[in-house]
């Protein structure tokens, strides 16, 4: 279903010009890699150039120094913990920060922060927008009431017309709130001549890549809905030695999962062509050294960032069909969508990937570089965001909501089974 909505709303920096500048305050668990961060970090400077004040707000982590960097202001609090006395405390804080700041617009990215956000709001005047980016499991009534709080803003951002869908069916989310906008990517760095020829061959002795090799990229954390197992059975089924899979990702602590996965490389005789390496400071050039990305996914990526890098770098992409990728490739024009858990048919999208000739390679990274730069673009990530807020500060008045008691004993209540 694709959602459309009126955006004629002044945007915000025709607020700017003609008010005080607007105070916006995201929050969010940690500052560390992954797509929530990254938004967070590109829309922080985004804010500040047009005119704004920005502060975010988290537990900290290795990217905290960005926030500063474009502009804007962090403050430091546990918005990763999911203690219900934690997150009682939290709407303290946050509230006190809202005053403190008179801040506008409050903009929660996640499930926790969400919690403590919705409450600490009342009764400040600034107004909440929350964001969706997973399809999370419902589980029993605790869960799906811990997961609702990412659909109690006056507007609700989702990354993907799936995830419109995944608020519409499982929270009863009103349509008319709910605003579609895709993540982006920065072109200016995702783009093949940024990638110097120095920086190829410095990755590839790094990585370890055998010369004259056709590369499988698979980027992403080693998690098994992630699909590794799934790309290792196709790969079986390819039967050919001069591919070389490289699984670009840590596995953030599952020592299990990784033991298991070196287990499974081994039992299919693929121990020489493929290689895990935990992580990479240099993903355009990583892209670069593919002959073909992968996403094999098994559970369906709310956007998947994966896919829209690969095609900003003109790389062939093979991805599970469903989720928010079917939104990002267009289906044997800009790359290939499978079925999740066929190997047979990611094989073959595989080999068609792998045997493209000089010309229909440039022509296929012709279409996907256009295709992200007319839908896919940081730019229009944050102008998208940029006007939900707008939407808000042009809005007058501030809903009826619940009492802070009512609503902090539900935060209790609802975030135990986070603590389960």
């Amino acid at each position: 279903m694709i959602r459309t909505w009126d955006s004629t709303s002044i945007a915000f920096r025709q607020f700017v010009g003609s008010h005080r500048a607007p105070v916006i305050l995201q929050v969010l668990p940690a500052l560390n890699s992954g797509g929530v961060e990254q938004g967070v970090i590109d829309l922080n400077a985004a804010i500040v150039k047009a005119g704004g004040q920005s502060i975010v707000v988290s537990s900290g982590g290795s990217r905290m120094h960005e926030i500063a960097k474009g502009g804007g202001t962090h403050i430091q609090m546990p918005a990763h913990s999911k203690n219900p006395l934690t997150l009682a405390a939290n709407i303290r804080r946050l509230r006190k920060v809202i005053r403190e700041y008179s801040v506008d617009v409050v903009h929660a990215c996640s499930r926790a922060p969400a919690w403590s956000a919705s409450r600490a709001v009342q009764g400040t005047g600034a107004r909440l927008v929350t964001s969706c980016h997973a399809a999370h499991s419902l589980g029993g009534v605790l869960k799906r009431l811990y997961n609702s709080s990412i659909a109690k803003g006056e507007r609700v951002i989702a990354v993907s017309h799936f995830l419109a869908d995944y608020l519409e069916q499982n929270y009863k989310t009103d349509p008319n709130i709910i605003r579609v906008i895709h993540r982006g990517v920065a072109i200016e760095k995702f783009h093949p001549n940024s990638v110097t020829p120095e920086r190829l061959i410095r990755l590839s002795k790094e990585m370890r890549i055998p010369e004259g090799a056709a590369v499988i990229l698979v980027p992403g954390r080693l998690s098994r809905v992630k699909g590794h197992m799934f790309l290792l059975d196709a790969l079986e089924k390819l039967q050919r030695k001069d591919v070389f899979c490289l699984f670009l990702g840590s596995d953030d602590g599952n020592e299990n999962y990784r033991r298991e996965l070196d287990s499974y490389i081994a039992s299919k005789e693929l121990g020489a062509q493929v290689r895990i390496v935990p992580g990479c400071d240099d993903m355009p050039a990583a892209y670069m050294m593919a002959t073909v990305v992968a996403a094999p996914s098994l559970a369906p990526e709310g956007f998947g960032r994966v896919p829209v890098e690969a095609q900003a770098m003109g790389r062939p992409i093979v991805a599970t069909d469903h989720g928010g990728m079917r939104e990002t490739i267009i289906r044997d024009e800009t790359g290939w969508l499978v079925e999740p858990g066929n190997a047979a048919e990611l094989a073959t999208a595989l080999q068609e990937a792998l045997s493209l000739d000089a010309r229909n390679r440039a022509a296929l990274a012709t279409r996907a570089m256009s295709h992200v730069a007319a839908h896919f673009t940081n730019e229009q990530m944050c102008q998208g965001t940029l006007d939900v807020y707008a939407e808000l500060l042009q809005a007058a008045g501030v809903k009826a909501t619940p009492s802070n008691d009512a609503v902090a004993d539900e935060t209790l209540r609802a975030a135990k089974v986070a603590a389960e």
